[in-house]
């Protein structure tokens, strides 16, 4: 009997399009694949013609992406972790009912705690796919943590204060009153137990982030999956007539699920203004634009990446992974404004790389960010570290590499 592979992931969209990427890559070598999230990515499921299971309501991930906490350093885990409690109960029980129709695998991220309870108790093989190192502590070269970029032992000290008064007391009441339910002993902490025994997949390469001797032994590298929904679609007319009338602009995206992005958006537009340069502001949420633009800015809802920022001079964002990894296969400086989650320490192994640097919210301004961005772009070492990333990043097969290692060792 065909292994069902079921991607579920708790529901942003950072997790759910690689998952996308993976769903298809299964899919295109005939293997059965649905993938369970949140109901807001249901079309963007059928539109890749992947089967969809709901995990949450739209409203939920509406109410979840308006609350400004998820943007707060020092609030972001418990709200996220509060909004996915009820989440990993459903889906605990849809993987239940869907090992009764068959061989089940499931493939998830590190907070779809349902999967990984259903490996303990049921006995369903999980894969764990991390997308960025962030989720990976080591104690010989610790994650930068958000606000903190002091020396390895200070990161190391905050990490272990951070899980134990923060991390370990939000999550794990939840966590070991469901493992007491059913029948499974208690963890002691979250970070360490949300890694699947059976397999660790991490989609980045060793030269962004070199392993380390104390992540899991059974975790393998592959590439960034650099997979965007829509992509190889053609450019709207109007964006190709924009990117033609002048010089190369600069993007700026904020985070697809961002609503609190205003101060971005104007920050941004002054300082095209200021440095005399041309502007793409990429958001849903027209909302928080300034009410009139320039001529030389144009907002675009939605583009896939890899088909726009060739053509740009530069990304300014908000450090998420994925957004992260676009610009470097793109060849292009980023400016890089992190607010929460793995975002300052994606912006600092950029800045190592030498293609990019960074600003804190506070210091986000369009003075300081048009003075950055004129020296990025006109940086003969920027742009040649960019350019020599680009060149190693041309074979890239991280999707392939990712599911050659499931299907042979899962």
């Amino acid at each position: 009997m065909t292994t069902h592979y079921l991607l579920t992931t708790f529901g942003s969209s950072g997790d759910v399009y690689p998952m996308l990427g993976l769903a298809k890559e299964l899919q295109r070598r005939g293997h059965r694949v649905s993938l369970a999230t949140n109901a807001h990515f249901e079309s963007a499921c059928q539109s890749n013609g992947v089967e969809f299971h709901a995990l949450g309501t739209a409203e939920e991930f509406e109410a979840s992406i308006r609350n400004p906490d998820l943007w707060k350093p020092n609030k972001a885990f418990i709200h996220v972790f509060r909004c996915l409690m009820p989440v990993v109960k459903r889906q605990y029980e849809l993987i239940a009912s869907l090992r009764e129709q068959g061989p089940l695998v499931t493939i998830s991220n590190c907070l779809a705690l349902g999967a990984r309870m259903a490996h303990e108790k049921l006995g369903i093989p999980n894969v764990t796919v991390h997308l960025q190192p962030a989720v990976l502590w080591s104690r010989f070269d610790p994650p930068t943590l958000p606000n903190v970029f002091g020396p390895r032992w200070l990161r190391n000290l905050l990490y272990k204060l951070g899980c134990r008064f923060v991390v370990n007391p939000v999550s794990l009441p939840f966590v070991n009153e469901w493992r007491a339910e059913l029948g499974l002993s208690p963890i002691h902490s979250l970070p360490e137990w949300w890694h699947s025994p059976s397999l660790v997949v991490c989609l980045f390469p060793e030269w962004f982030a070199p392993k380390q001797p104390d992540w899991p032994a059974n975790l393998i590298q592959t590439d960034f999956p650099l997979w965007n929904d829509q992509s190889g679609k053609g450019l709207e007319p109007r964006l190709v007539q924009f990117l033609n009338a002048g010089p190369a602009p600069v993007a700026f995206a904020a985070g697809t699920g961002n609503i609190h992005g205003a101060d971005f958006f104007q920050a941004a537009t002054n300082a095209c203004l200021q440095a005399g340069l041309r502007g793409i502001l990429l958001t849903k949420f027209a909302e928080q634009l300034p009410k009139q633009l320039p001529e030389n800015i144009l907002h675009v809802p939605y583009v896939p990446l890899d088909d726009l920022l060739p053509s740009c001079a530069a990304l300014v964002h908000h450090g998420g992974i994925g957004t992260m990894s676009q610009a470097l296969a793109a060849g292009i400086p980023q400016l890089i404004m992190p607010l929460a989650h793995d975002q300052f320490d994606n912006a600092a192994r950029v800045k190592a790389l030498g293609c990019g640097n960074s600003l804190v919210p506070a210091k986000f301004t369009a003075t300081r960010v048009a003075k950055m961005l004129l020296q990025l772009t006109n940086s003969p070492d920027v742009q040649q570290a960019a350019a020599n990333i680009r060149h190693r990043m041309q074979s890239h097969t991280g999707l392939a590499t990712a599911v050659d290692a499931i299907v042979t060792r899962v």
